[in-house]
């Protein structure tokens, strides 16, 4: 069976590539221009990139908490 063109292994480097390279250019663009941030921590250089990484950690091992006090047993709706 042919694979489809996103589970190639070379498609999925290629588009690694790619990723690094725009977040690379963004990183560069944000020494280019002046920040103004309203808080102070917000004008740090790269804000939104480790603001956004952190805030996506964070909402992974929120996710995970919750899921532990949601979680049923496997048996859970075998009941007759």
């Amino acid at each position: 069976m042919k694979q489809h063109w996103l589970e190639r292994p070379g498609t999925i480097r290629l588009l690694l590539i790619i990723f690094l390279c725009i977040l690379a250019l963004t990183l560069l663009a944000n020494l280019l221009t002046e920040v103004h941030g309203w808080l102070g921590l917000d004008g740090t250089f790269a804000f939104n990139a480790w603001y956004g990484f952190a805030t996506c950690i964070g909402m992974i091992l929120a996710a995970k908490l919750i899921g532990r006090f949601l979680h049923r047993k496997d048996s859970y709706y075998d009941r007759d």
